[in-house]
């Protein structure tokens, strides 16, 4: 989300996140932003705005601080929504949602972006949901997206992802729906150019590597618009964010899986399109877009991991990087080193141009053009994308008592290293 609307032209000037491990990989991604690393429910306006301003001077130095924001935007945890998952209808995440219209009402934005998954407007949500949209229109907001949802595939994204986007502005004048765009990428598309990480030994042990010639090469001659474009070969039309420097020679966010020979071999008997029987993993396919990539669960939830879909050509799960390119992040921005991490915050993530079209819709009703700033920043330390949760805690200061809780669960079922237990498809 934030990526999305700083490609459209909107400054990020602060972000909220509990999780001390996705804190900071937020930090290392927009280093001048200013993270709070709390629990939502637990801010207050003044903390939201006195963050705003901090990250405001950081981004502009010498500027007054205008007192309030264009946009909140946000996407209260949606598991308990989710086809994905059980949908409980008491599930303790749901009130997250009212949280989010509770700072909307405190902090009285211009404009505001709230995504959720397409179950939220599922009748047995009837209570929850229209609880939230009466208080945003009694908040003085005009609404759009209420009645139904979107899907990721409309807006250039090789992935079948449908959610609600309920974008509000003070007023009596609703934003415009997202425009869609009439372009299909397919999986194919969005991996090309992107190296075998087989062929790295280096890639066991950690999540970056030089490219050799031959694959630096390959990569420059990708023919695919999508992926130069993601691979930074070509400028992306009309992005207004500011350039990150980076080194293109490495692929980052390409840990190995690593597999037995009985998994291979039913991987290697895994069609194109169809699941693997035992573990329950889609393959890609090539010509069409990818199914919804999950998220798997966190510590709290007890840590199952995501179920990534096997590699169109290689009988291999896809890397993060990979998953990263079917979800329309550049491949600039980084995730965690782990795959556990890396493969969860993509799988929670909104896709990169999803949001930047959402964006553009509030930067109509707010009358804005804004101009691409095209002074390069520095991405942060990239030690902050291999902290533990223990690790990362004090360098984002998190609250202690506010950190995710620890759940034991019971032995999974080992599909090799794919682990946990999941549906195949989040719908």
């Amino acid at each position: 989300m934030s990526l999305g609307f700083e490609q459209a032209g909107f400054d990020v000037v602060a972000a909220v996140e509990y999780d001390p491990v996705h804190a900071a990989t937020h930090a290392f991604n927009f280093p001048q932003c200013e993270v709070l690393c709390r629990d939502a429910s637990n801010l207050s306006a003044a903390d939201v705005l006195g963050a705003a301003e901090r990250g405001f001077k950081r981004l502009h130095p010498g500027m007054a601080w205008p007192g309030q924001l264009d946009a909140l935007i946000g996407g209260p945890p949606c598991q308990g929504f989710s086809t994905g998952g059980k949908r409980e209808r008491d599930d303790e995440r749901n009130d997250l949602l009212l949280e989010f219209v509770r700072l909307v009402e405190e902090l009285r934005p211009r404009t505001f972006c709230l995504e959720n998954v397409a179950g939220l407007l599922e009748a047995k949500f009837d209570e929850v949901r229209e609880e939230a949209f009466a208080r945003l229109r009694a908040a003085g907001y005009s609404l759009s997206g209420t009645d139904k949802p979107v899907n990721s595939l409309n807006f250039g994204v090789p992935q079948s992802r449908r959610r609600v986007i309920v974008l509000g502005a003070l007023g009596d004048n609703a934003p415009v729906r997202p425009s869609t765009v009439d372009v299909e990428v397919s999986v194919l598309d969005a991996l090309d150019g992107l190296p075998s990480p087989a062929g790295y030994e280096e890639l066991l042990d950690t999540d970056e590597v030089e490219l050799t010639n031959e694959d630096a090469e390959r990569r420059a001659a990708t023919r695919s618009v999508y992926a130069r474009r993601l691979a930074g070969i070509d400028p992306l039309p009309g992005d207004k964010s500011r350039p990150r420097l980076w080194n293109p020679s490495l692929v980052t966010g390409s840990r190995r899986t690593t597999h037995t020979p009985e998994t291979i071999q039913r991987f290697a008997s895994t069609g194109r399109g169809t699941v693997e029987p035992k573990s329950r993993l889609y393959r890609l396919p090539l010509d069409g877009p990818s199914r919804t990539l999950r998220a798997g669960t966190g510590s709290e939830r007890g840590s199952h991991t995501s179920p990534r879909p096997i590699h169109p050509r290689e009988d291999r799960v896809v890397t993060v990087r990979e998953a990263a390119r079917l979800h329309g992040y550049p491949d600039w921005f980084r995730f965690h080193t782990t795959n556990w991490h890396g493969h969860r915050q993509v799988g929670n993530s909104v896709p990169p141009p999803l949001a930047r079209a959402a964006a553009t819709a509030l930067l109509d009703s707010l009358g804005h053009s804004p101009v691409a700033l095209r002074a390069a920043v520095p991405l942060g330390d990239v030690a902050l994308l291999a902290l533990s949760r223990s690790k990362a805690q004090p360098v984002v200061d998190a609250l202690v008592e506010e950190m995710p809780a620890t759940r034991t669960r019971k032995p999974a079922v080992r599909n090799d290293d794919v682990i946990g237990s999941y549906e195949a498809e989040a719908g």
